[in-house]
């Protein structure tokens, strides 16, 4: 396992990063289906065996309960992870999940964050989403005051755009971006990455796999199978005319990392770290054999022979894709 550092932070995380978004089970809006707490619990303590050194949670991934999981899994750990966490969802009182960027929302959200994780400080403590964007100085404002109470150590953001970046910076330093990175959303490559190593600001990109979807494990059949709530179902990138496109460019994902006796997810992974701004992906684990099969892309370079081959696929792939739009 590789390991770089976050931005100007003290920070030293590993290439790949635990994603406990579907830690947090069913019956809220964006679960993926079912899920085990043991298995939960056991997929930390390996990933931990196998050198992953950090986990990435929000307060809102079941509703509390991914954060809970992580709580119970790490408490009495003679060495800890760095944990990652964020917050600015919340539900309304119709069960409806809202952007909440208010200096009193934030306080409860910490407070109700530390107590369910079971920690002093929360490492790293970022604004999930820019939503209400008219009040993401006032939630800034409000995290570095964490900072200085002693509650977070570093503060990042998720999901903000170059220009929201700058707008708060002028509060306090930006520790780290989380933004959405795959072969298949690329769309960080022309602004933000370059904004981010200019100013210092660690990347931890999420999604490396494109929801699974770059492993090779879904088509047609599989996809009609996903869990009722699963929100995946509703995902352009699932369903026709888009999934199988998706699913014959991965078919040559295969034959590559075949070559390498890597499997397509590795190379997934292994390609967005190949951008040296990236210090780690985020990859969602639901069990310990899943941590098994995608650790190794941790120590896998692609050479720029590779990164070419891919680049062709990635072109063809959206002329195919501009040709529906056409349509």
């Amino acid at each position: 396992m590789q390991y770089r550092k976050l931005g100007w932070t003290d920070l030293k995380l590993s290439v790949i990063g635990f994603g406990t978004w579907a830690l947090g089970g069913s019956g809220w809006r964006y679960s993926w289906g079912p899920q085990d707490d043991e298995d939960s619990i056991r997929a930390i303590w390996k990933a931990i065996d196998l050198g992953i050194n950090w986990i990435d949670t929000a307060a809102i991934y079941g509703l509390g309960h991914s954060e809970e999981v992580v709580g119970k899994a790490i408490k009495g750990l003679s060495e800890k992870p760095i944990i990652a966490t964020k917050c600015g969802r919340v539900t309304d009182e119709n069960g409806n999940i809202i952007g909440n960027l208010h200096r009193e929302s934030i306080k409860r959200e910490v407070e109700n964050s530390l107590r369910r994780l079971q920690v002093d400080v929360i490492d790293l403590y970022q604004i999930h989403w820019p939503d209400p964007d008219e009040h993401i100085e006032e939630a800034w404002a409000t995290m570095a005051e964490l900072v200085k109470e002693g509650k977070v150590r570093y503060i990042g953001v998720s999901n903000f755009s170059v220009e929201q970046m700058r707008r708060i910076s002028k509060i306090y330093p930006i520790a780290s971006l989380q933004p959405p990175y795959s072969m298949f959303r690329r769309g960080i490559e022309e602004e933000i990455l370059p904004y981010c190593k200019e100013n210092n600001i660690g990347v931890v990109v999420y999604s490396p796999m494109q929801k699974g979807l770059l492993t090779g494990k879904y088509n047609a059949e599989t996809v009609a199978k996903l869990p009722p709530d699963d929100h995946r179902r509703n995902d352009p990138m699932f369903k026709e005319p888009q999934l199988s496109i998706n699913v014959e460019f991965v078919e040559k994902l295969k034959k590559l990392a075949e070559k390498y006796r890597k499997t397509p997810g590795q190379l997934a992974i292994a390609w967005v770290l190949r951008r040296p701004e990236v210090t780690s992906a985020i990859v969602g684990i639901r069990n310990p054999s899943q941590i098994e099969d995608i650790a190794p892309a941790g120590d896998w370079n692609l050479s720029e022979e590779d990164v070419k081959v891919i680049d062709e696929w990635l072109k063809e792939r959206d002329e195919k894709l501009k040709s529906l739009e056409v349509r």
